[in-house]
């Protein structure tokens, strides 16, 4: 058989150069170097033996014949777009392991009973137009038409930019499936997270995918000079920001797969001289499931308004996005399992914190995660992401594997 893990890592690196930012892995929704990641996407899916089409929403989609015509379809893939300077396998795994996978598969001329679609989701990350998932949300029937009005940095609209491609966005209700013709979806992607790494351990069953809730916090204080004005009678914006930090790691500390995160803090204005008046924060906080999420929030938010009291500034929070936590499906997840124990790998079972095109299959049909061991200390999002080729090509036996079991 093949060794698949060197193909995996020769195609992620091929992959790898087309950037809109030369000398960095930048691939927003259809930019040039998008557009021709789909078209490679498109020739070695061809070349695997699927039938291949570039959907509404660029979408690369290509489907490998089952053994009995009419049959129905096990669905797989993730998305060939990045974050800005971003990693070589976050998505792209998902996608290059099934293309590999199923060019040995037609090599053998060997067909599953079932039809085998791989799916590379042209937009996950949200890069360009701060509308994420627009291509799994497409597959499944979820598109929201008010993102085609949605612009980029240079004014450019979705749609705009859809047709400039060659795209038709009146065409994209038509990409959704039918439930009735889905089995299931797999997708394989890399752990971005260091749980495997620590365990010595090359994939693992991820159990399901945390709930997130975003929120956006404007402190307003008041601005006074540095100099002049006692330490006591002072009302800081940028003090009582830091108090809701520290509350949020701490509190975000207590349950296991509870974290919270404020990854943006900005003082606008702001000089060196001058006691902050206005401080600018984000919140965001995910779990494994929604209870223990909107626990903590509540209690992130009772601690802001007694801050706020304690301090005597006003502070305003707006929730801007809200996603539920999903699980994978028992059943997938044993199947994955058993694959992974006839490889004669432990198995272990682990939550993903952050989200992926998997979580838009829920209540369309069973989903299941494949995670693979990320080296580095876990660096995900970054150019420091990587992976072996031992890790991709047992990765890749067992997805093998886990289609034939199915």
């Amino acid at each position: 058989m093949t060794d698949f893990g060197p193909k995996i890592m020769a195609m992620a690196e091929h992959l790898a150069q087309w950037s809109d930012v030369p000398g960095s892995l930048t691939c927003a929704y259809l930019t040039p170097a998008h557009r021709q990641t789909a078209a490679q996407l498109r020739e070695w899916m061809v070349a695997a033996g699927m039938d291949v089409k570039i959907d509404a929403v660029g979408n690369v989609v290509g489907r490998y014949a089952g053994a009995r015509p009419g049959g129905k379809t096990l669905m797989t893939g993730s998305h060939y777009d990045t974050v800005r300077n971003g990693g070589k396998y976050d998505g792209r795994l998902g996608i290059v392991l099934p293309i590999a996978v199923i060019a040995e598969l037609n090599r053998a001329g060997r067909r599953l009973p079932f039809d085998l679609e791989v799916i590379g989701f042209a937009e996950e990350e949200g890069v360009r137009f701060s509308a994420t998932l627009m291509g799994s949300r497409a597959v499944v029937g979820r598109f929201d038409p008010t993102a085609l009005g949605r612009r980029d940095a240079n004014g450019i609209s979705v749609a705009e930019a859809m047709l400039d491609a060659g795209l038709d966005p009146s065409a994209i209700p038509g990409v959704a499936r039918r439930r009735e013709d889905v089995l299931a979806f797999l997708e394989v992607h890399i752990e971005q997270g260091p749980v495997l790494l620590d365990a010595g351990l090359p994939v693992g069953v991820v159990t399901g995918i945390a709930g997130s809730t975003r929120h956006l916090v404007t402190i307003t204080g008041t601005a006074g000079h540095a100099g002049t004005v006692p330490m006591q009678l002072r009302h800081d914006a940028a003090a009582a920001a830091a108090e809701i930090v520290l509350y949020v790691e701490k509190r975000c500390s207590f349950a296991p797969g509870l974290v919270g995160t404020v990854g943006k803090l900005a003082v606008p204005q702001g000089a060196i001289n001058v006691i902050p008046g206005i401080c600018e924060l984000s919140l965001d906080i995910r779990a494994g499931d929604d209870a223990t999420r909107d626990l903590a929030i509540a209690d992130v938010l009772v601690e802001i308004d007694q801050l706020a009291a304690r301090r005597g500034v006003k502070i305003e929070v707006a929730e801007v996005m809200r996603g539920p936590a999903v699980p994978c499906a028992p059943r997938l997840q044993a199947l994955f399992a058993a694959s992974i124990a006839r490889a004669g790998v432990p198995v272990r079972h682990l939550p993903s914190g952050a989200g992926h095109d998997a979580m838009l299959f829920d209540g369309f049909c069973d989903l299941a995660m494949l995670f693979v061991r990320c080296g580095n200390g876990g660096i995900s999002h970054n150019p420091l992401e990587t992976m072996t080729a031992g890790d991709a090509d047992l990765a890749a036996r067992i997805f093998l594997d886990t289609l034939e079991h199915y």
